[in-house]
């Protein structure tokens, strides 16, 4: 006998809801959107935010390959960060052939400024390899195949097929996972449980839009620790503030 958790009724329950408005003039949508309107409103009457590092790179036109290491890259350190060390990268080893050649060493010194060097320099050396080698240096553009590279989880291959190829998909870092729980979108423990939940609530137009607004959000506004609450336009909707400022 399978029994329910609480956790997973209220995403049943939370997703039977929002389906239900979807299929009534597309209610739900509407609320995708005017959250995203109201996250891109709020960040802008403060102050615009800058760009994330993987928007940067997609608008900077430099390719699946280079999305793809500066993904890999980007865990665990600032935009700001991966951004500059990327295109240093770059401006070196120019394509997966010659970043499979460089030496860890190598490597090394040019990431050195970011999270966990050691680890990432003969990860990124080995992704290039298999690029190069058994693929004719084309990043796959499918979740199954990008998943089989090693240390490219769900977040990164989504974060790839949304920035590379602009294919429907929802990366789900810290940011996503945290704001979603707090709107209330979402009743979930993971990342991964989060991503599911939310592709079944969220219509595949608004997919591509979700990763880079929320994580701007969750970069400049709703912080893990004292989100500011007070210029948030969406906070009405928020259950995190709802519940915060029950009386």
């Amino acid at each position: 006998m399978y029994i329910l958790s609480d956790r997973n009724v209220t995403n049943l329950v939370s997703g039977f809801f929002f389906r239900y408005l979807s299929s009534r003039n597309d209610g739900y949508s509407m609320t995708i959107k005017k959250i995203l309107d109201g996250m891109m409103d709020t960040m802008n009457s403060i102050k615009p935010p800058r760009i994330t590092a993987l928007q940067d790179l997609h608008d900077a036109e430099t390719g699946p390959f280079s999305i793809l290491i500066g993904t890999i890259l980007s865990a665990r350190t600032k935009d700001e960060m991966t951004t500059k060390t990327v295109k240093v990268l770059f401006s070196k080893y120019k394509n997966p052939k010659q970043l499979a050649s460089a030496k860890v060493k190598d490597v090394e010194k040019i990431i050195k400024s970011i999270g966990f060097y050691h680890v990432k320099s003969k990860r990124i050396i080995e992704v290039a390899k298999i690029i190069h080698t058994k693929y004719k240096g084309k990043v796959p553009d499918d979740l199954d195949t990008l998943v089989q590279l090693p240390g490219v989880g769900r977040k990164t291959a989504n974060c790839v097929l949304v920035y590379a190829y602009e294919k429907p998909a929802i990366p789900v870092d810290i940011h996503v996972h945290r704001i979603s729980n707090r709107l209330g979108l979402v009743n979930t423990k993971n990342p991964e449980e989060t991503e599911q939940e939310l592709m079944k609530i969220i219509q595949k137009k608004y997919w591509l839009d979700i990763n880079d607004t929320f994580v701007m959000y969750g970069q400049n506004i709703c912080k893990p620790i004292s989100p500011m609450c007070d210029v948030c336009k969406i906070k009405k909707s928020c259950k995190y503030y709802k519940t915060k400022n029950a009386s």
